[in-house]
């Protein structure tokens, strides 16, 4: 048993010399690194979604974050009160094209609130200059 184990050394000397080298490498990096990383000590980043904006009276209202945190946001009391539209809000349009849309529909939904533009009946859109979107025309 001794004399196999004296035929393998000699055999593979240089290879098991590099493995070991590799190993004692990464672990001295990654210690490294742990050590490093605790001299920082920095809280983890934690990435949430913005609260989408709300449409009140035919005004573009919108909220504006002024600074990070990490710490989480309130949810808003009321959830649907960010995705419906103002009463007097039947049809959207935008101030970048000439078509309408239901206030419900996904391309009223798609449109910046800063662009938006609410009208209360078809005669009404149609008598600023708006036609009417391909769902609308049928």
């Amino acid at each position: 048993m001794h004399a196999r184990i004296i035929e393998f050394w000699k055999k593979y000397e240089h290879k098991i010399i590099l493995a070991a080298g590799f190993v004692l490498v990464a672990i001295i990096s990654f210690e490294g690194g742990v050590l490093k990383g605790a001299h920082f000590g920095q809280s983890p980043l934690i990435i949430q979604s913005a609260p989408q904006n709300q449409i009140v009276a035919g005004e573009a209202t919108s909220k504006i974050v002024s600074g990070a945190s990490n710490l989480p946001q309130a949810a808003p009391s009321d959830p649907t009160s960010l995705t419906t539209p103002a009463a007097n809000c039947a049809f959207v349009g935008s101030k970048n094209s000439n078509m309408y849309h239901l206030a419900t529909s996904s391309y009223a939904k798609r449109i910046n609130p800063e662009n938006r533009v609410c009208f209360s009946s078809t005669d009404e859109a149609k008598s600023k200059g708006y036609l009417p979107d391909k769902s609308l025309s049928k």
